[in-house]
């Protein structure tokens, strides 16, 4: 997940990390903002650097590298402008309930058994801890060595969420060579990470936009035509 440098402070936790964010196009557009002017507040605002996968797939590998401090303020702001992108899709929408924001970050295979824990100890103790929903994909993303791993909740939720994985991170270094996780286009087809957060989600959704907001029914496969309308305009990351 990591690229852990010297820079331990006397308060406790504050290292060099790399963590990668997996993003649909909507999400990117959202940090990337009007003349790129949002991803550049956050990137003066966190002392994080930030940057975007390029490519016309669907979805897109953000990485967000510096000190810890940098990295949990960067997480923070696009949590919060995630929000304001739901608040604001709600606004003509009949429905009540205000959906979580979701970050998908990547982490190496190797990893993910430390941060599941015995038995689920561990994540059950973040989930608990920090009140956000974390779900560890049970498969590699294609061509790699990495999982996906989404978490669900407020802002705060989120930024202490990713507090405590980052903790666990490093002191569970992966093992062996990591192949990155690299997004290609899958046209007329559902992609593994949004496939398998349905398939393990105790609750459904529907999509309006880039959003997922709570159904009553039985999940359905999204169509092709929907998939495809994601790779227009915009999503987080651990590597």
């Amino acid at each position: 997940m990591s690229d852990k440098e010297d820079g331990v402070s006397d308060g406790g936790m504050n290292v060099t990390l790399t963590l990668r964010l997996l993003m649909h196009g909507k999400e990117v557009g959202s940090i990337i903002g009007k003349k790129g002017e949002t991803v550049k507040k956050m990137r003066e605002e966190s002392g994080a650097r930030i940057n975007i996968s390029e490519g016309s797939s669907p979805e897109r590998i953000v990485t967000i590298t510096g000190p810890t401090e940098g990295i949990f303020r960067a997480f923070s702001m696009i949590a919060e402008k995630f929000e304001e992108d739901i608040t604001a899709a709600m606004t003509n929408s009949t429905v009540t309930s205000h959906p979580p924001v979701t970050l998908r970050l990547v982490f190496p295979g190797s990893q993910c058994g430390s941060l599941i824990g015995k038995g689920g100890s561990k994540i059950k103790e973040i989930r608990e801890t920090t009140g956000a929903q974390v779900q560890v994909a049970g498969d590699m993303l294609p061509e790699s060595t990495e999982r996906a791993v989404t978490i669900s909740g407020t802002p705060q939720a989120i930024t202490q969420c990713v507090r405590h994985i980052c903790s666990v991170m490093m002191e569970s270094p992966p093992k062996g060579a990591t192949i990155p996780y690299r997004p290609k286009t899958m046209p007329g087809a559902v992609h593994p990470v949004f496939q398998q957060q349905h398939q393990n989600a105790s609750q459904a959704f529907t999509f309006q936009g880039q959003y997922a907001f709570p159904h009553q029914d039985d999940w359905m496969p999204l169509s092709p035509r929907v998939l495809r309308n994601w790779q227009y305009p915009m999503t987080l990351l651990a590597a």
